[in-house]
């Protein structure tokens, strides 16, 4: 545990490999050991990530999940200010990743993670969990709410 640090210590600063930010497969878990990277980083989520989404959605520049649902902005000033090209640094612009605010917490969260998800100790957060066939939606076994 002290030497991992220790090495930390020397390579410096993670890098997140080049191309849009994203969170790891593993996001929601919390090993023993990560658990200051894993703080930093959800509050960055709540605090600044969630901060540029909502200004992105409010200028109407997010995307939406479901592929027939058109984007309108929620905003109509936002939007005209952003369709202006106003120099404004606090305006998003086309194409950002809200996740781009949490960059080095991402590094950082994702490193310790690699590291800490082999031990023993965190084997339990990377294992799936089976629910059984009568709990799922639309099996064969599933009960009939008629």
């Amino acid at each position: 545990m002290v030497f991992g640090r220790v090495v930390d210590l020397f390579r410096g600063e993670p890098q997140l490999p080049e191309g849009p930010t994203k969170l790891p497969q593993y996001f929601p878990v919390e090993p023993k050991g990560c658990e200051k990277h894993a703080q930093k980083l959800f509050s960055c989520l709540v605090n600044e990530a969630t901060t540029k989404a909502r200004d992105m959605e409010k200028a109407g520049l997010h995307k939406s999940y479901f592929p027939d649902v058109k984007v309108t902005p929620g905003d109509d000033k936002a939007a005209q200010l952003v369709a202006e090209g106003s120099d404004d640094p606090e305006l998003p612009k086309t194409g950002e990743n809200p996740l781009d605010q949490c960059r080095t917490a991402i590094a950082y969260y994702q490193r310790c993670c690699d590291r800490e998800l082999k031990k023993r100790q965190n084997w339990i957060l990377t294992e799936p969990y089976r629910v059984q066939e009568e709990y799922r939606y639309g099996g064969v076994n599933a009960p009939d709410d008629a």
